[in-house]
């Protein structure tokens, strides 16, 4: 583990005492680690294939099927 001396605006540091309190956590270092990981997560959520997104453009092109009234659509899928 690093130990490292930061320094904070107070908007930076109000936002540090709300995750932290939000997430139970002991400390601003908790904070701030629990920021970075959201962060991660986001940013390392995996590409979308090339193969899916042909299909996706494909389907959108598609025809598209006029329902109407909410009664028409559950006349059309067999819905009480």
């Amino acid at each position: 583990m690093v130990n490292a001396l930061v320094k904070l605006d107070d908007n930076t540091n109000r936002v540090l005492n709300v995750v932290k309190a939000t997430n139970g956590l002991k400390d601003k270092g908790e904070a701030i680690q629990y920021v970075v990981d959201k962060f991660i997560e986001d940013q390392d959520e995996p590409e979308l294939r090339p193969e899916f997104i042909q299909k996706m453009k494909k389907i959108s092109k598609q025809k598209t099927v006029k329902i109407g009234s909410i009664e028409n659509f559950k006349k059309r899928y067999g819905m009480k």
